[in-house]
């Protein structure tokens, strides 16, 4: 943070602020909390019509708009555009390491360890592994040909505000400055506030769905560690201490954020050389692993098209679709966060850097992780797709595939401080980008100020401990990302029509 910001930044910070992005989510929140306390759990969150009509009826946007922002990256990295370099540094900002962890970590969250150890037992991932003869081992085909889609999401919109921030110097970092090209002076009227608010409710679906998710996975880990019984008391006294780890760093700005980001990776290799090198299925993990890659490359544009139109297994439907519109909800932060932090880098090196960290985390991650399960299930050391259909609860079915490994209560608690460091990494980023979006403006090389960033540390918390006490199913918490996903597909397409024609202007020298 340049030092010389500090001043004015804590002057006149309520004449700053934008109040309506600020408190119509604060007031929105506290309306949602307050009767998901109080009543009775038949009439608690409910809307099981959306995504049947939106997963659904209407699932080929998802997928469409999925391949189309894939095509797009390339694109945008091997046209004349690739050599815009977002900045005028004369070395990017971040080292290779740094960049990468920083990316990688903001972009996943712990969700990554909860999809990654629940692939290879879930059971719509092995009724598409039935239907698709090919790939009748390793994680669920869909599922690993959903890396390069769901980062695309990010490297398009990394650039787009990239190039907004470093190149163009803007001074709001918001959805609708990104439209600025294409939409004019209408951003800074009615228009401009429709999107950022959109994009702030999105942020807080895409939020309150991963700590949702993953949450139940932790306390479980814990649990198990301590000989405690799990609660909701315990669940949220994991998100306060998450809340404070990642509010400290997040209080110290990027320096705290990079290192943080690169002690999360340096655990996750850790987790991941456990399973690899202890579990007993080495050698399955590499053959499957490379099986898998084989068959991605041979079959992906089936894969990333494939809408089950007859429904045999509902697979796209169930999960693809909500995997996708997931990515498109975290889309409203994380891209700003890659785009801040390629400073010095062209649009060419952002995009195939991006691909590069984000998609050996995910392969890696998935072939590991999820063959490690797999290949109990296949090799009769553990019958977790009877587990699984027995008791219906995938968290402890996971909790299952931990208690095969030698000193499993240590290899929990490795997960349990893993899932704690990805949440934090995730959240700081989060964080941040939302305390940008509280301001009318807020320069390139300027941080917000500490007070906002501790108001959204805690406001990014409160849905999420709602949905626990509404005591969600999957399917609920599935809608909450599909219908927020939904608008976020449109804006998204006028960031990048609206990048391309100022990023056209720039090249001419306008």
């Amino acid at each position: 943070m340049n030092t010389n910001d500090a001043v004015p930044q804590s002057r006149g910070l309520k004449k700053r602020l934008d109040w309506i992005i600020t408190l119509i989510p604060f007031f929105a929140i506290c309306n949602f909390m307050f009767p998901v306390y109080g009543i009775p759990p038949r009439l608690r969150f409910h809307s099981g019509i959306h995504p049947f009509f939106l997963g659904d009826q209407l699932g080929s946007y998802y997928l469409l708009l999925g391949l189309g922002a894939l095509i797009c990256s390339f694109y945008m990295a091997f046209s004349r555009y690739g050599k815009i370099k977002l900045g005028n540094l004369e070395k990017p900002q971040y080292s290779p390491f740094r960049w990468g962890s920083m990316m990688f970590t903001a972009g996943l969250a712990a969700d990554i360890l909860f999809y990654r150890c629940a692939s290879g037992c879930s059971m719509p991932g092995n009724r598409a592994l039935r239907i698709w003869g090919p790939c009748r081992t390793g994680p669920p085909p869909t599922s690993v040909s959903l890396g390069p889609i769901p980062w695309s999401f990010y490297m398009i919109l990394a650039v787009c505000f990239g190039f907004m921030i470093h190149v163009r110097k803007r001074s709001k970092q918001k959805y609708s400055e990104a439209c600025r090209a294409l939409l004019g002076k209408r951003v800074d009227g009615i228009w401009g506030k429709l999107i950022d608010l959109t994009a702030v409710f999105a942020l807080l679906a895409g939020t309150a769905t991963t700590f949702s998710l993953a949450t139940p996975l932790l306390s479980a880990a814990l649990s198990r560690v301590f000989g405690v019984g799990e609660s909701n008391v315990l669940t949220i006294a994991i998100l306060i201490i998450i809340c404070v780890v990642y509010t400290l760093a997040v209080y110290f700005g990027m320096e705290g954020i990079a290192k943080l980001a690169a002690s999360c990776v340096y655990l996750f290799f850790v987790l991941l050389a456990y399973f690899f090198l202890l579990g007993g299925e080495t050698r399955f993990i590499i053959e499957t692993g490379i099986t898998a890659i084989g068959n991605l490359t041979q079959n992906f544009i089936g894969l990333s098209t494939w809408t089950d139109a007859l429904r045999t297994s509902s697979f796209p439907q169930t999960w693809t679709i909500f995997y996708w519109a997931y990515w498109m909800v975290w889309c409203v932060a994380t891209p700003f966060f890659i785009g801040t932090i390629s400073k010095g880098r062209t649009i060419r090196q952002t995009v195939l850097g991006g691909y590069f960290f984000g998609l050996a985390g995910t392969f890696t991650s998935f072939i590991i992780l999820g063959n490690y399960g797999l290949g109990l299930q296949m090799h009769g050391r553990l019958d977790l797709m009877g587990l699984y259909a027995k008791t219906g609860d995938l968290y402890q079915t996971i909790i299952a595939v931990f208690e095969t490994m030698p000193l499993a209560k240590a290899g929990l608690a490795l997960l349990a401080v893993t899932m704690i460091a990805f949440y934090a990494t995730s959240f700081d980023a989060l964080t941040m980008v939302a305390s940008s979006y509280s301001y009318k403006a807020l320069g390139a090389g300027e941080e917000p100020d500490k007070a906002v960033k501790l108001f959204w540390a805690i406001m990014l918390m409160l849905l999420p401990i709602a949905l626990i006490f509404a005591k969600n199913s999957m399917a609920n918490l599935q809608t909450v990302s599909i219908i927020a996903a939904f608008p976020i597909g449109f804006i998204i397409i006028l960031i990048v029509w609206s990048f391309f024609k100022d990023a056209g202007n720039y090249l001419k020298g306008e």
